[in-house]
């Protein structure tokens, strides 16, 4: 028989590894909607996707439930909800496709691996989540990797810039991780809702007034994909913080970039390089040294 902490454990585990699929697949699909719409109005609809379908969702399980639930968000998380709508609902997701831009489908789909780094210093240096050695270990060789993938003697110039962007998003979303951590008993479907319409709406009108505009013919994709891949993904991310903590998620979540750096492969007309292998091989020995560090 299973025990309790076995239990949590594999809802936990479940949870990260689902929520990690849904947004591996983000990168490759909205690096193609890019070519249609600026960085800052598709970071917008996606999360307004996400937020617009979460609704719906919360709308039809809340049916006859109290609003004022134990589970539900309370006055005192306020602080740390603003804090996660700005980081990880407004600043990463711009910041992650103002990167996609100048760097392949591949390669930022690896240095996504960068936030399981960050997501996890962060938990150990400020939240006081302990890691054993080998998932200290594990980390550097997640970090050795992103080093190696952005190495691009022809083109260094643009892969530095996209690699910034997209590691400030990583970093980002390492802090609404560990933010988040802290109030994942509440309603996760309540929290990713706030984030993500908050986030939504005010990157969509601040791109508005900046004079992007919207092209009708995204418009379906883009909300559609945010509701997958930002939406259900983050609810199956709260879990998984719930359930393991924001050190352990960040494992299971490091599989994201390996599922969007395949996927970018028959979507985008893309190649592995020799660069990318031996980056891809280093994070996942570092990923495997994390798992196996903490059992």
């Amino acid at each position: 028989m299973k025990t309790r902490a076995g239990r949590r454990y594999a809802i936990g585990a479940v949870s990260g590894v689902g929520s990690a699929i849904l947004f591996g697949l983000s990168a490759p699909f909205a690096k193609i909607l890019l070519r249609k719409a600026s960085p800052w109005l598709l970071a917008g609809l996606l999360y307004l996707g996400a937020g617009l379908g979460l609704s719906i969702v919360r709308l039809l399980a809340d049916a006859g439930r109290s609003a004022d639930g134990p589970d539900h968000l309370q006055r005192q998380d306020l602080p740390r909800v603003l804090a996660i709508v700005v980081a990880g609902g407004a600043m990463g997701p711009v910041l992650l496709l103002v990167g996609l831009t100048r760097v392949s489908g591949v390669v930022g789909s690896l240095l996504l691996n960068l936030e399981a780094v960050f997501t996890v210093s962060l938990a150990v240096l400020v939240y006081r989540e302990r890691l054993s050695r080998l998932e200290s270990l594990g980390a550097l060789l997640v970090i050795a990797g992103a080093v190696v993938v952005t190495y691009r003697p022809d083109t260094w110039r643009a892969d530095v810039v996209g690699a910034i962007a997209i590691g400030g998003a990583c970093f980002s979303w390492a802090l609404d991780n560990n933010l988040t951590r802290q109030i994942s008993a509440r309603s996760p479907v309540q929290i990713v809702q706030v984030k993500t319409l908050s986030a939504g709406i005010g990157n969509v009108v601040l791109a508005a007034i900046a004079g992007h505009r919207t092209p009708v013919s995204i418009l379906p994709a883009a909300l559609l994909l945010g509701f997958v891949s930002y939406g259900l993904s983050i609810v199956l991310d709260v879990y998984a913080l719930r359930y393991v903590g924001a050190a352990r998620e960040a494992a299971f979540f490091a599989i994201a970039p390996f599922v969007g750096a395949v996927a970018a492969i028959p979507l985008l007309h893309e190649r592995f390089t020799a660069n990318d292998f031996g980056a891809g091989a280093l994070m996942a020995i570092g990923i495997a040294l994390v798992v196996r560090g903490w059992h």
